[in-house]
């Protein structure tokens, strides 16, 4: 049976007004998803993320995470670097990652849409991002030092396009965020890639509130969304999950490494 939530009754017993309100409300500030815990489940890139980032920080002297949201993969790394900095743009989520990194003595600092890095020429010898909002390649370069790396695992194209359809309805061909895309880029900008792997993994909801508290936080999923405007929409997916049972997506990720060419 899923997770009971609210008063304690199980969603498969709660309304869809019910379900909807309750994600509405339930604040989305960070980069974690325990709010889904026994709601939805998705699968992990076998490359396993979290461990090459922590072999990476343990040989690093000077580390950068650029969007690291709240922080919470990059507090977990159990050895940092005597320097670690971390970037971040979305307000409420630079004050939650700098009391998440207090305890490491990491830096966290603000950004703005422009596609420039705060920082030296060569001041990093491992630059890291997971799920970036983008990518700026040539500013990565910049603050590399000779040999240094750049690890990031990155959302592929046409992640989650069965739930995007379900409340957009069809799409065109997934053309952005490709693989081949950020390699011709990262060696554009004067980097090596020496490692590229993709992944499709299964995501599953169990209630229309699991979908909407998602769809509140992984925003690019549909870029408009509001609950309002797309209700209709929303309870047919409320509808169509009692009937036929969780709803299953597929998300697509992608590990890239490249390193800046030593003198």
């Amino acid at each position: 049976m899923v997770a009971g939530v609210g008063d304690g009754r199980p969603v498969t017993e709660r309304s869809f007004a019910e379900l909807v309100a309750e994600a509405t409300a339930a604040p989305v500030t960070g980069w974690g998803f325990s709010w889904l815990d026994g709601r939805a489940t998705e699968e992990r890139p076998t490359w396993g993320y979290a461990g090459l980032l922590a072999a990476r920080m343990a040989r690093a002297r000077a580390a950068l995470d650029v969007d690291t949201g709240g922080a919470e993969v990059l507090a977990e790394v159990p050895t940092p670097p005597p320097l670690l900095v971390a970037t971040e743009a979305w307000p409420p989520n630079v004050a939650l990652a700098r009391r998440t990194l207090r305890r490491l003595g990491a830096g966290v600092v603000q950004v703005g849409a422009a596609a420039v890095l705060p920082f030296r020429d060569g001041s990093f010898d491992l630059v890291t991002s997971r799920h970036p909002v983008e990518t700026w390649w040539d500013e990565i370069a910049r603050v590399l030092r000779p040999g240094g790396t750049y690890l990031s695992q990155q959302i592929g194209p046409g992640t989650m396009r069965e739930l995007s359809e379900a409340i957009l309805g069809p799409l065109p061909p997934a053309t952005g965020r490709h693989p081949a895309l950020a390699v011709a880029a990262a060696e554009a900008a004067g980097l090596t890639v020496v490692r590229l792997e993709e992944a499709t993994l299964r995501a599953t909801f169990h209630d229309v509130g699991a979908v909407v508290w998602f769809l509140r936080k992984v925003v690019w999923t549909v870029p408009d969304f509001d609950v309002d405007r797309y209700r209709p929409q929303l309870a047919a997916l409320h509808e169509r999950i009692r009937a036929e049972g969780p709803f299953v997506a597929h998300a697509r990720r992608f590990l890239v490494e490249a390193h800046r060419p030593a003198r």
